[in-house]
């Protein structure tokens, strides 16, 4: 199987789902994370600029530790918008790792703009990946991902249909949010 994870932020899939990406990971499934903004905003101290390139480079070694394939999207941090050219980007990514199935913010229940802009793109574009009139670089899917929407940052509002059992992949869910050292200060002051 397939397992393709959209985050808004740098950071957001480590806490919200990391440890079902680890098992799938574990238990032999191709896994993905695709990050949605740059979080460019997520510093006191830095530049924008410095801010993205570390958060980059941790999203990044995060997603090695399961040996999952890793998708920058790069929009801005706080400006991300539903529009043509930002589907087409996502329906490409989708196109490019080919997923059964896609973890996502809830588009209905979450707090942030960023969160459910990436959940209502990932719905909005679900279908569209097998459109063979819709044209990207990547050939159209074969088949429509499932959708599995992950957890908001505080709970609220969500009512899981199901969970995860991640005992086993703790420790690893653990190294991956460990990869986020910019975050550390940043999250407990906030």
């Amino acid at each position: 199987m397939r397992v393709m994870a959209f985050g808004a932020h740098p950071d957001d899939i480590e806490f919200l789902c990391a440890g079902t990406l680890a098992k799938y990971s574990s238990q032999g499934h191709k896994v993905a994370i695709a990050i949605s903004t740059n979080g460019e905003v997520g510093s006191p101290d830095l530049s924008k600029d410095e801010t993205a390139a570390i958060r980059e480079k941790e999203a990044r070694a995060s997603a090695q530790i399961i040996n999952a394939d890793f998708f920058w999207l790069g929009y801005p941090d706080e400006f991300l918008f539903n529009c043509e050219e930002v589907r087409l980007h996502f329906i490409e990514i989708i196109r490019q790792f080919r997923p059964d199935i896609i973890i996502c913010p809830d588009k209905d229940t979450d707090y942030h703009p960023d969160h459910i802009t990436t959940g209502q793109i990932i719905w909005d574009t679900h279908v569209m990946v097998t459109v063979p009139n819709i044209k990207t670089q990547s050939p159209p899917c074969d088949l429509i991902p499932d959708i599995i929407f992950m957890d908001t940052v505080t709970g609220v509002n969500f009512h899981p249909e199901f969970y995860v059992d991640i005992t086993e992949q703790w420790e690893a869910k653990s190294e991956m949010i460990a990869c986020h050292k910019s975050q550390g200060k940043w999250m407990v002051d906030q």
